[in-house]
């Protein structure tokens, strides 16, 4: 097994409101947490701490609770873009002992539905844009307009606003943070069936406490929150650190590259956590260079791979750290990430395990523990196993699932295939899902994506497995080409083949405008591949 090169820290025994806004000093209080461009409007973190406060009190007021012996804790849906009241409605929920389930704002109403169907919401918070998808799922669920609260106002329905007004008292809770779930974000797994992963308050805890050890956020800096707070990457990395270390967050409720740049210029923003597309962004996109972005000294990529080659590119073009992280919604998420002060770890690595933390790789043919490094000092790649605090606790209702993830040992199996390398880095090849097996070889899609950003004229590819006429699985490049280049798809090819191994060549290329992707920027490889049947 593969230990963590730093020394393990404390865990807290405390709820996450405890451990976030328990030990505000009273400079603390005065520091700006949230930070509205849209108004210009600066909460403080004291007025964050009693809006969360005020909203427990009137949840409370109302029967949200962190239930019983033999009941549940209320479940709340949160369908809510990033913006500052989406820390005071997520905090005070918490703080009033309910668990939240957060959805994608581009969800439709049947998606809504399902997903608070599945985890049992009876409440639903949102804003009035999203309004008419969430209450055609609440209606369908049978959940009131009184308990559907539009934070901006919406007539017949709470507002936030209203909530806060109502000045209850902060309820007194008492539950066990080690077993009590805060949270219930959806995902896939390694199955592709979308489940509610069960995250407790000690999860979350541990979480920030592990990537305080190498994640050099402090207190001076300002965050530019883009990527979304309902993913469990923009609620933990960004979100919930940055209260912890009293940071500033700047809200963005939607990515554009204008309004990104815009912002970092205008709010003198210096650390800023990305998904590999805005990378590619900053390492080549025209107008970065009309904008002074000079303040930013650290840009921490996450939620999928990026390669090297891009992360060098962008850092330079920005005079900016590039760092890399690696986790999955499992772990809370984050189990890897590239030290602060570690110059010495490529910028293709997602760097090194968080402390309190074990790691296996594992065959993913034999089954058999991989251990050895060879004559370049890495191993052979496998698939990563990982215990530690930050495991969740399962999946919702389906211990079938659970128990497939995760052993009696407490090790996840991530369904992500890794090197360890031996200056104690790792880097990620690809998911074990994903390997496209030509003639018996495995080629990792991340490897040829890789390198497709390397060519100039390539603005973004994915790569996916499809079947030749003899029924052989061969790798298929989805190409975005720079306006006006002119590439040709035997450039590709050639280009490509000129760096691999003959099997991992790229044997066909479609060009199209977009490579399809998820709010944290993974390629979403089933919609190409549904493209790849419709065209057949």
């Amino acid at each position: 097994m593969f230990r963590s090169p730093f020394p393990d820290v404390d865990i807290p025994a405390l709820s996450v409101y405890d451990y976030l806004f328990g030990s505000l000093s009273d400079d603390d209080l005065q520091r700006i947490a949230l930070i509205d461009p849209a108004s210009g409007t600066e909460t403080t973190y004291g007025a964050l701490r009693a809006q969360i406060d005020a909203f427990a009190g009137a949840l409370a007021a109302r029967g949200v609770g962190p239930g019983g012996a033999d009941a549940r804790p209320t479940v709340i849906g949160l369908l809510c873009p990033n913006i500052p009241a989406f820390a005071t409605v997520f905090h005070g929920a918490l703080r009033a002992g309910a668990t939240v389930t957060t959805l994608n704002s581009l969800y439709t109403a049947g998606e809504i539905e399902k997903q608070l169907r599945d985890a049992g919401a009876t409440w639903l918070a949102t804003v009035s844009l999203l309004l008419p998808q969430a209450s055609a799922a609440a209606e369908a669920l049978g959940i009131p307009h009184g308990r559907v609260i539009v934070l901006d106002g919406a007539p017949g329905h709470p507002s936030l606003g209203e909530l806060l007004a109502e000045r209850a008292p902060a309820p007194d809770v008492s539950f066990d943070p080690a077993v009590h779930v805060a949270v219930l974000p959806y995902s896939s797994g390694t199955t592709g069936i979308p489940k509610g992963v069960m995250l407790s308050h000690r999860n979350l805890v541990a979480n920030v406490q592990q990537c305080r050890a190498n994640i050099d956020l402090r207190s001076t800096d300002r965050v530019l929150a883009v990527l979304p707070f309902f993913h469990i990457y923009g609620m933990t990395v960004l979100l919930n650190l940055a209260l912890r270390q009293r940071a500033s967050l700047v809200t963005m409720p939607r990515f554009d590259l204008v309004d990104f740049l815009t912002n970092i210029q205008t709010h003198q923003c210096t650390y800023l956590y990305i998904a590999p597309p805005i990378a590619v962004a900053l390492a080549k996109h025209p107008i970065v260079d009309d904008f002074d972005i000079s303040s930013v000294h650290t840009v921490f990529s996450g939620a999928a791979p990026l390669d090297g080659e891009t992360a060098e590119l962008a850092g330079r073009r920005i005079n900016a750290r590039m760092l890399q992280g690696y986790g999955m919604t499992e772990l809370s998420p984050v189990s890897h990430a590239v030290p602060h002060d570690r110059d010495d770890m490529p910028a293709s690595s997602v760097g090194a395990m968080l402390p309190n933390q074990l790691c296996k790789l594992v065959d993913t043919e034999t089954g058999e523990e991989i251990t050895e490094l060879d004559a370049e000092g890495r191993t052979r790649p496998g698939e990563i196993w990982v215990s530690g605090p930050n495991v969740m606790l399962g999946y919702l209702d389906k211990p079938d699932a659970t128990a497939e993830t995760l052993d009696e040992d407490g090790f996840l199996h991530t369904g992500d295939v890794g090197v360890y390398h031996a200056g104690g880095y790792f880097t990620i090849v690809d998911r074990v899902k994903e390997l496209i097996k030509y003639k018996g070889y495995q080629i990792a899609p991340a490897e040829l994506e890789a390198l497709l950003l390397g060519h100039p004229k390539v603005m973004d590819a994915a790569v996916i497995g499809v079947l030749d006429e003899d029924r052989q699985e061969i790798p298929k490049a989805f190409v975005v080409a720079s306006p006006g280049s002119g590439l040709t798809a035997e450039e590709v090819i050639a280009f490509v083949a000129a760096s691999v191994a003959p099997h991992k060549k790229v044997r066909r290329v479609e060009f199209i405008d977009v490579i399809p992707k998820s709010a944290a920027g993974k390629i979403l490889r089933k919609d190409l591949r549904a493209r790849e049947t419709a065209d057949v």
